[in-house]
Protein backbone atom coordinates (compact mmCIF):
# COMPACT_ATOMS: atom_id res chain seq x y z
CA UNK A 1 0.00 0.00 0.00
CA UNK A 2 1.29 3.42 -0.63
CA UNK A 3 -0.25 6.12 1.16
CA UNK A 4 -0.91 9.25 -0.29
CA UNK A 5 -0.41 12.63 0.94
CA UNK A 6 -2.20 16.18 0.03
CA UNK A 7 -0.83 19.23 0.70
CA UNK A 8 -1.21 22.92 0.60
CA UNK A 9 2.37 25.00 0.66
CA UNK A 10 2.87 28.49 1.26
CA UNK A 11 6.94 29.11 1.80
CA UNK A 12 8.84 31.97 3.52
CA UNK A 13 12.44 32.37 3.49
CA UNK A 14 13.81 28.67 4.34
CA UNK A 15 10.19 27.60 6.09
CA UNK A 16 6.26 26.50 5.28
CA UNK A 17 2.93 26.55 6.14
CA UNK A 18 0.90 23.51 5.50
CA UNK A 19 -2.08 21.94 5.09
CA UNK A 20 -2.01 18.16 4.73
CA UNK A 21 -4.53 15.13 4.21
CA UNK A 22 -3.50 11.65 4.80
CA UNK A 23 -5.24 8.79 2.47
CA UNK A 24 -4.78 5.13 2.80
CA UNK A 25 -5.57 4.07 -1.15
CA UNK A 26 -3.47 1.18 -2.84
CA UNK A 27 -1.32 1.27 -5.65
CA UNK A 28 -1.99 -0.66 -8.57
CA UNK A 29 0.51 -3.29 -8.79
CA UNK A 30 0.66 -3.91 -13.07
CA UNK A 31 2.57 -2.72 -14.89
CA UNK A 32 1.69 -0.13 -17.61
CA UNK A 33 3.44 2.31 -20.11
CA UNK A 34 0.89 5.14 -19.83
CA UNK A 35 3.15 8.13 -19.99
CA UNK A 36 2.95 10.59 -17.17
CA UNK A 37 1.06 13.93 -16.65
CA UNK A 38 2.81 17.08 -17.88
CA UNK A 39 -0.45 19.35 -16.89
CA UNK A 40 -3.22 19.38 -15.05
CA UNK A 41 -6.91 21.11 -15.26
CA UNK A 42 -8.44 22.20 -12.42
CA UNK A 43 -11.61 24.59 -12.96
CA UNK A 44 -11.03 24.94 -16.12
CA UNK A 45 -7.23 26.18 -16.16
CA UNK A 46 -4.54 24.15 -17.01
CA UNK A 47 -1.74 23.96 -14.39
CA UNK A 48 1.62 22.71 -14.88
CA UNK A 49 2.39 19.78 -13.05
CA UNK A 50 6.32 18.42 -11.92
CA UNK A 51 6.95 15.23 -10.80
CA UNK A 52 9.79 14.32 -8.83
CA UNK A 53 10.92 10.77 -8.21
CA UNK A 54 12.39 9.97 -4.54
CA UNK A 55 14.02 7.19 -3.55
CA UNK A 56 12.89 7.54 0.18
CA UNK A 57 9.37 8.51 -0.55
CA UNK A 58 6.70 6.33 1.08
CA UNK A 59 3.56 8.22 -0.08
CA UNK A 60 2.41 10.72 -2.99
CA UNK A 61 2.57 13.89 -1.70
CA UNK A 62 0.64 16.87 -4.07
CA UNK A 63 1.49 20.18 -3.11
CA UNK A 64 -0.16 23.62 -5.12
CA UNK A 65 2.49 25.94 -5.46
CA UNK A 66 2.06 29.31 -3.91
CA UNK A 67 0.15 31.60 -5.89
CA UNK A 68 -2.10 28.15 -7.17
CA UNK A 69 0.01 28.72 -10.42
CA UNK A 70 1.36 25.33 -10.70
CA UNK A 71 1.53 21.84 -8.84
CA UNK A 72 3.95 19.22 -7.70
CA UNK A 73 3.66 15.83 -6.98
CA UNK A 74 6.58 13.32 -5.62
CA UNK A 75 6.23 10.07 -5.49
CA UNK A 76 7.82 6.71 -4.97
CA UNK A 77 10.44 5.42 -7.25
CA UNK A 78 8.94 3.35 -10.04
CA UNK A 79 4.81 4.62 -9.78
CA UNK A 80 3.29 3.94 -12.99
CA UNK A 81 1.76 6.67 -14.71
CA UNK A 82 -1.70 5.50 -14.82
CA UNK A 83 -1.03 4.80 -10.46
CA UNK A 84 -0.44 8.89 -11.27
CA UNK A 85 -3.87 9.48 -13.04
CA UNK A 86 -5.59 7.47 -11.11
CA UNK A 87 -4.53 9.86 -7.81
CA UNK A 88 -5.09 12.59 -9.74
CA UNK A 89 -8.62 11.98 -10.95
CA UNK A 90 -9.54 10.32 -6.90
CA UNK A 91 -8.57 14.14 -5.62
CA UNK A 92 -9.74 16.60 -8.63
CA UNK A 93 -12.22 17.97 -6.19
CA UNK A 94 -9.90 18.67 -3.31
CA UNK A 95 -7.75 20.65 -5.77
CA UNK A 96 -10.78 22.12 -6.81
CA UNK A 97 -11.62 23.63 -3.53
CA UNK A 98 -8.03 24.27 -2.74
CA UNK A 99 -7.47 26.44 -5.68
CA UNK A 100 -10.80 28.33 -5.20
CA UNK A 101 -9.36 29.51 -2.00
CA UNK A 102 -6.17 31.23 -3.42
CA UNK A 103 -5.89 34.26 -3.22
CA UNK A 104 -6.58 36.15 -6.57
CA UNK A 105 -4.67 38.47 -8.20
CA UNK A 106 -4.70 38.39 -12.18
CA UNK A 107 -2.53 39.28 -14.79
CA UNK A 108 -1.46 42.98 -14.82
CA UNK A 109 -2.92 44.79 -18.01
CA UNK A 110 -6.06 43.75 -16.01
CA UNK A 111 -5.31 44.94 -12.62
CA UNK A 112 -2.97 48.07 -14.08
CA UNK A 113 -1.83 48.31 -9.99
CA UNK A 114 1.50 46.92 -8.86
CA UNK A 115 2.98 46.88 -5.42
CA UNK A 116 6.45 48.51 -5.06
CA UNK A 117 8.33 47.65 -1.97
CA UNK A 118 4.92 47.70 -0.42
CA UNK A 119 2.98 51.15 -2.09
CA UNK A 120 0.43 50.36 -4.50
CA UNK A 121 1.47 52.06 -7.70
CA UNK A 122 -0.66 52.78 -10.41
CA UNK A 123 0.62 51.68 -13.86
CA UNK A 124 0.41 54.57 -16.59
CA UNK A 125 1.56 53.81 -20.16
CA UNK A 126 3.83 56.39 -21.55
CA UNK A 127 3.23 55.87 -24.99
CA UNK A 128 6.75 56.12 -25.62
CA UNK A 129 8.55 52.66 -27.44
CA UNK A 130 11.67 52.83 -25.46
CA UNK A 131 13.19 53.43 -22.19
CA UNK A 132 12.94 51.60 -18.71
CA UNK A 133 9.88 51.93 -16.37
CA UNK A 134 10.05 54.51 -14.22
CA UNK A 135 8.65 55.43 -10.12
CA UNK A 136 6.98 58.74 -9.86
CA UNK A 137 3.92 60.15 -8.73
CA UNK A 138 1.07 62.18 -10.29
CA UNK A 139 -1.91 64.20 -8.43
CA UNK A 140 -0.33 62.25 -5.20
CA UNK A 141 -0.78 58.92 -6.36
CA UNK A 142 2.30 56.33 -6.76
CA UNK A 143 2.56 55.52 -10.42
CA UNK A 144 4.40 53.51 -12.52
CA UNK A 145 5.65 54.61 -15.54
CA UNK A 146 5.88 52.29 -18.15
CA UNK A 147 6.98 52.13 -22.27
CA UNK A 148 6.48 50.10 -24.91
CA UNK A 149 3.19 48.43 -26.33
CA UNK A 150 0.36 47.46 -24.28
CA UNK A 151 0.65 44.32 -24.58
CA UNK A 152 4.31 44.16 -22.85
CA UNK A 153 3.21 45.38 -20.37
CA UNK A 154 3.83 42.98 -17.50
CA UNK A 155 7.10 42.22 -19.07
CA UNK A 156 8.32 45.71 -18.38
CA UNK A 157 6.80 45.74 -15.04
CA UNK A 158 8.84 42.37 -14.06
CA UNK A 159 12.24 44.08 -15.76
CA UNK A 160 11.25 47.01 -13.06
CA UNK A 161 11.06 44.66 -10.30
CA UNK A 162 14.02 42.89 -10.80
CA UNK A 163 15.86 45.87 -11.00
CA UNK A 164 14.41 46.69 -7.39
CA UNK A 165 15.02 43.65 -6.04
CA UNK A 166 18.65 43.57 -7.24
CA UNK A 167 19.24 46.86 -6.04
CA UNK A 168 17.62 46.22 -2.10
CA UNK A 169 19.20 42.84 -1.47
CA UNK A 170 22.49 43.29 -2.62
CA UNK A 171 23.11 46.29 -0.47
CA UNK A 172 21.21 44.65 2.81
CA UNK A 173 23.29 41.26 1.88
CA UNK A 174 26.38 43.01 1.84
CA UNK A 175 25.29 45.26 5.17
CA UNK A 176 24.45 41.84 6.81
CA UNK A 177 27.27 39.93 5.98
CA UNK A 178 29.82 42.33 6.95
CA UNK A 179 27.98 42.58 10.54
CA UNK A 180 28.19 39.13 10.76
CA UNK A 181 31.94 38.94 9.15
CA UNK A 182 30.78 35.74 6.87
CA UNK A 183 31.92 36.07 3.07
CA UNK A 184 29.51 35.01 0.33
CA UNK A 185 30.16 34.21 -2.97
CA UNK A 186 27.43 35.15 -5.49
CA UNK A 187 23.74 36.09 -5.46
CA UNK A 188 21.21 35.63 -8.13
CA UNK A 189 17.57 36.08 -8.71
CA UNK A 190 14.89 33.88 -9.67
CA UNK A 191 11.11 33.49 -10.38
CA UNK A 192 10.69 30.79 -7.87
CA UNK A 193 7.38 29.00 -7.20
CA UNK A 194 7.74 27.81 -3.74
CA UNK A 195 10.67 29.37 -1.97
CA UNK A 196 12.18 33.37 -1.23
CA UNK A 197 15.41 32.73 -1.15
CA UNK A 198 18.40 30.00 -0.35
CA UNK A 199 21.66 29.44 1.12
CA UNK A 200 24.07 26.86 -0.27
CA UNK A 201 27.11 25.73 2.12
CA UNK A 202 29.47 27.54 -0.68
CA UNK A 203 28.12 30.90 -0.06
CA UNK A 204 25.63 31.09 -2.85
CA UNK A 205 22.26 33.14 -2.02
CA UNK A 206 19.22 32.85 -4.38
CA UNK A 207 16.09 35.09 -3.93
CA UNK A 208 12.70 35.57 -5.65
CA UNK A 209 12.53 38.94 -7.28
CA UNK A 210 9.20 39.10 -5.99
CA UNK A 211 9.73 40.31 -2.98
CA UNK A 212 10.10 43.16 -4.62
CA UNK A 213 6.98 43.60 -3.82
CA UNK A 214 7.07 43.64 -0.02
CA UNK A 215 7.27 45.74 2.03
CA UNK A 216 11.07 47.43 3.26
CA UNK A 217 11.15 45.21 6.41
CA UNK A 218 9.94 42.04 4.78
CA UNK A 219 12.62 42.45 2.36
CA UNK A 220 15.34 43.47 5.07
CA UNK A 221 14.06 40.07 6.59
CA UNK A 222 14.75 37.56 3.36
CA UNK A 223 18.31 38.91 3.14
CA UNK A 224 19.10 38.78 7.05
CA UNK A 225 17.65 35.27 6.82
CA UNK A 226 19.66 33.85 4.20
CA UNK A 227 22.43 35.71 5.39
CA UNK A 228 21.71 34.31 9.21
CA UNK A 229 22.44 31.26 6.08
CA UNK A 230 25.59 31.64 6.21
CA UNK A 231 26.97 31.38 9.54
CA UNK A 232 24.01 28.40 10.60
CA UNK A 233 23.07 26.00 8.22
CA UNK A 234 19.67 25.29 9.87
CA UNK A 235 16.41 26.78 11.41
CA UNK A 236 17.89 26.06 15.39
CA UNK A 237 17.98 28.24 18.04
CA UNK A 238 20.90 29.81 17.49
CA UNK A 239 19.77 30.44 13.64
CA UNK A 240 16.78 32.18 14.72
CA UNK A 241 19.15 34.36 17.04
CA UNK A 242 20.94 35.91 14.05
CA UNK A 243 18.18 36.05 12.17
CA UNK A 244 16.49 38.95 14.92
CA UNK A 245 20.34 40.37 15.44
CA UNK A 246 20.26 41.12 11.72
CA UNK A 247 16.40 42.15 11.54
CA UNK A 248 14.82 43.15 14.75
CA UNK A 249 11.67 42.73 12.89
CA UNK A 250 11.67 39.06 12.01
CA UNK A 251 8.52 37.77 13.60
CA UNK A 252 6.62 40.55 11.78
CA UNK A 253 8.00 40.21 8.47
CA UNK A 254 7.98 36.15 8.97
CA UNK A 255 4.02 36.72 9.87
CA UNK A 256 3.75 39.63 6.41
CA UNK A 257 4.81 36.11 4.30
CA UNK A 258 2.88 34.02 5.58
CA UNK A 259 -0.30 36.30 5.16
CA UNK A 260 0.81 37.90 1.92
CA UNK A 261 3.27 35.45 0.08
CA UNK A 262 0.94 33.75 -1.95
CA UNK A 263 -0.88 36.88 -3.00
CA UNK A 264 2.07 38.12 -4.35
CA UNK A 265 2.97 34.81 -6.06
CA UNK A 266 -0.42 34.67 -7.53
CA UNK A 267 0.77 37.67 -9.99
CA UNK A 268 1.02 36.97 -13.53
CA UNK A 269 3.27 38.90 -15.45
Amino acid sequence: MWPERIEIQACDAGESDKTHFMFGFGRTSSRNSTPRPGAVTVNGRELPLTIREHAQATRMTLRIEPGGQALKLTIPRGLAGRDIDAFLTRHHGWLMTRLASVPAAGPLVQDKIISIRGVDHRIVMTGKLRGLAEETEIDGVPTLLVSGSPEHVGRRVADHLKRVARRELDALVRHHAATLGKPFKAIAYKDTRSRWGSCTSEGNLSFSWRIAMAPDFVIDYLAAHEVAHLKEMNHGPDFWSTCTRLCPRTKEAKRWLKQNGTRLFAVTF
